[in-house]
């Protein structure tokens, strides 16, 4: 596989009334190969967002590079999917019209949108549930949705940042079982932010270890475990308390 997501010496500044300048990525360089998931963990405010949307395009760097199968990110995009910890679903919009809103925007005519619409609701396992509205639904299936929407206009890479954050745990213990099987058919690129151990080493085939601000890369972890992972085997224990053990080092250093 070829590296598909490369960013080289990528640093992001802001200007603050309150503190002036402030660096949140200092010269960040990683590769992320076709198909690979990565999860990006670190302490609050060491620049893990800002690092996604400067990938999603929301966000320039100040100094550096980042380019998706050789060609320079300067903007948003649908090749780069983006999904919330908030679902962002139209409330006035049924759940088919809310996953197929990127394909009308690009002028899809209706049937052709309502098809691939349905056959990604069926992916997530909202079959049936086509013609309601969200505020009809859970947190865990109007994530679903989210999902679904991102997926249908067939992106490269999927951005999610800290996607089931908001969800209680036995659904979020769900949620992240049903984006592996996802992956595993859709075999995207996926950057994935979160704040928990566990879900980053469940998912990931490799973790990155951010420092405390400026947001540097202290260190990349591979998971070479077979998929699907115990929660609890001796090989996870290991990893976890490495990584905890890691993160416990940047938050005392603050």
């Amino acid at each position: 596989m070829m590296d598909q997501v490369v960013l080289k010496s990528v640093t992001k500044s802001f200007v603050t009334k309150a503190f002036g300048k402030v660096t949140a990525v200092d010269d960040v360089s990683l590769s992320i190969r076709e198909g690979e998931c990565f999860s990006f963990l670190g302490p609050s405010g060491c620049g893990k967002t800002t690092l996604l949307r400067i990938v999603a395009g929301l966000e320039l760097p100040t100094a550096g590079t980042v380019t998706i199968d050789g060609m320079p990110i300067t903007g948003p995009s649908p090749e780069r999917g983006m999904v919330f910890q908030e679902y962002s679903l139209f409330p006035w919009r049924t759940i088919l019209d809310n996953t197929v809103f990127g394909l009308e925007l690009k002028g899809m005519d209706k049937v052709k949108r309502g098809y691939k619409g349905r056959q990604y609701l069926k992916m997530v396992g909202l079959q049936g549930f086509e013609n309601r509205y969200p505020h009809e639904l859970s947190g865990g299936m109007k994530q679903r949705v989210a999902i679904a929407r991102t997926l249908v206009n067939d992106p490269k890479a999927i951005l999610m940042d800290e996607p089931f954050g908001a969800l209680d745990a036995q659904t979020r213990n769900t949620m992240q079982s049903e984006l592996l099987r996802i992956w595993e058919e859709e075999k995207k690129t996926v950057l994935f932010v979160t704040h928990s151990v566990d879900e980053a080493i469940y998912l990931a085939d490799a973790i990155v270890i951010m420092s405390a601000r400026p947001g540097r890369i202290k260190e990349i972890i591979d998971i070479p475990l077979p998929r699907p992972r115990s929660r609890t085997s001796t090989e996870v224990n290991q990893i976890r308390d490495s990584i905890l053990s890691d993160l416990r080092s940047e938050i005392a250093s603050r």
